[in-house]
């Protein structure tokens, strides 16, 4: 069973710690109240220059686990599948923001779910997480009478396209509506072609300059629209997102979470 042996402090294993995302975590953790990131985790071979203050960078994914009371994995899809089996021989919970997982690696997730808590989400921001909310909300009280349209915008450097998010947007949509997403998706458009298929899903992506992320969720209907846009500025959005859920999970029985039940969204 895994318990905290540190009062209230939640000492947190950082998977990935020298990205983008890695270092705004640990630049945000420094002042976040109860947490503290026991270990700066980075691939062997790999290790940057520059440890953040008070840290010196790991490559001991073991080591760090019994050091800490979570894993928070910001790492890339190939590194998370280690995590996995690194969080269950240790019976340390896991959150992974990690975006562009295969099926395979989402089953895995799902089944280290059955012995430690598990919480994987591609995107942690509050904003992002009412944004699916009230995706879910328009596309079962709108229908398929509304066409529905979802654009994501992000970063030159991001490699996953369309964004984790995008896609859990439009798997959103399609549940309520009672459809298979992958039957009526259509990514990005060009040419002519044959009419808009009554029913479909577009989903777009932009990759340009340092955009943090943004995505806007179109619905379009008879003689009206409904634009739902969220609009990350800065990366501490998801950091802050990723450090609540988390110091939420320790403590929390084996099983799959969201995002939604640690920001008390409601949950589908």
């Amino acid at each position: 069973m895994n318990t905290k042996t540190t009062g209230t402090m939640t000492r947190i294993a950082l998977l990935g710690a020298a990205g983008r995302m890695g270092r705004t975590i640990l630049e945000l953790a420094r002042g976040y109240s109860g947490v503290t990131i026991a270990a700066a985790v980075v691939p062997a071979g790999r290790v940057p220059a520059g440890p953040p203050p008070g840290l010196a960078w790991s490559t001991d994914l073991r080591a760090a686990l019994l050091a800490s009371d979570v894993l928070l994995d910001f790492s890339v899809p190939s590194c998370t599948l280690t995590a996995v089996d690194a969080c269950v021989a240790a019976g340390k919970p896991l959150v992974t923001g990690v975006t562009g997982l295969d099926n395979a690696t989402r089953a895995k997730l799902a089944a280290a779910s059955r012995r430690i808590a598990v919480l994987a989400a591609p995107n942690m921001s509050l904003g992002a997480n009412l944004l699916l909310a009230l995706t879910r909300t328009a596309a079962a009280a709108l229908g398929e009478e509304y066409d529905l349209e979802i654009t994501d915008i992000h970063h030159r450097g991001k490699r996953d396209a369309p964004s984790g998010t995008a896609l859990a947007l439009a798997e959103a949509a399609a549940a309520v509506r009672h459809v298979r997403l992958e039957e009526r998706v259509t990514f990005m458009r060009h040419g002519a072609s044959e009419p808009r298929r009554p029913g479909s899903i577009g989903i777009a992506s932009v990759r340009a300059g340092d955009a943090a992320g943004e995505h806007r969720v179109l619905f379009g209907g008879p003689a009206e629209s409904l634009e739902l846009t969220h609009r990350a500025t800065s990366r501490a959005a998801f950091a802050r997102g990723a450090l609540a859920a988390a110091q939420w999970i320790v403590g929390r029985p084996a099983g799959e979470y969201s995002v939604a039940a640690v920001l008390n969204l409601p949950v589908s």
